[in-house]
């Protein structure tokens, strides 16, 4: 309550701003953070795509449909995608997204999402439940919200899907992934998931969700710990990568 009643007051003491650039912005909303001049720098994730990590896939690769980083590394996931890069404009939205207390964003950045699934028309309807990967209690308490819920939710509402949050659990506080390389980030999450209810997803295909998609790591475990319950086929999306 008294959260949403600051925000209430800051929006009326300050113009709106470019969450980026922080130019005056006419008629920002929750599902418009950013100036045209902003949008626009935002670097898409075109085809053709690594067909395990979901990221382009440059023109010396095309023949083997896969990127010279997943070739080297087996991911227990099925596929994963991502409609934008995790540079400039989109890494400044999820920073404040997940560490300025701006939540309300989950709407602008799970729409990015909502597109890109109709654009490319990625398999939901063969989907059964949504999973966003769980944060541990204590980053929980800390953060107070869990961002790939938020953004599991609108997704889950906009293809009338169940969002199954409690059903992965993170039972290892495992330390933040940001500086480490990728065999200490496999290193860092290896068995950190379980399943709370192997009978939800023993045969089901699931769509796991995540803010941000970087060596596949914990995709990886999430995805492994769905599979020893007996889960179908396990496909990741992100926001970026």
């Amino acid at each position: 309550m008294l959260r949403e009643m600051f925000k209430g007051i800051i929006d009326i003491a300050y113009p709106h701003l470019c969450l980026v650039c922080k130019n005056r912005l006419k008629g920002q909303t929750p599902d418009n953070p950013l100036c045209p001049e902003c949008r626009q720098k935002i670097k898409r994730n075109v085809p053709p795509f690594c067909y395990c990590c979901g990221r382009h896939l440059e023109r010396n690769n095309l023949s083997k449909n896969i990127c010279p980083v997943c070739v080297r590394k087996k991911m227990h996931f099925d596929r994963a995608f991502s409609p934008y890069a995790y540079e400039g404009v989109i890494k400044e939205l999820v920073h404040q997204f997940k560490y300025k207390n701006k939540d309300y964003l989950d709407k602008a950045l799970s729409a990015f999402m909502i597109n890109f699934i109709k654009e490319y028309n990625l398999p939901v309807d063969y989907i059964d439940y949504i999973l966003p990967v769980p944060l541990h209690k204590n980053r929980l308490r800390e953060r107070e919200f869990n961002q790939a819920e938020l953004l599991g939710k609108r997704i889950a509402e906009e293809f009338n899907k169940k969002l199954a949050g409690e059903t992965l659990l993170r039972h290892v506080n495992t330390k933040t992934q940001t500086e480490l390389d990728m065999r200490e980030r496999m290193e860092n999450v290896r068995g950190s998931f379980s399943v709370k209810d192997a009978a939800l997803v023993k045969g089901k295909n699931l769509l796991l969700v995540d803010d941000v998609f970087t060596t596949g790591s914990t995709a990886s475990e999430c995805a492994l710990a769905l599979k020893n319950s007996g889960a179908g086929i396990v496909f990741v999306l992100t926001l970026a990568n």
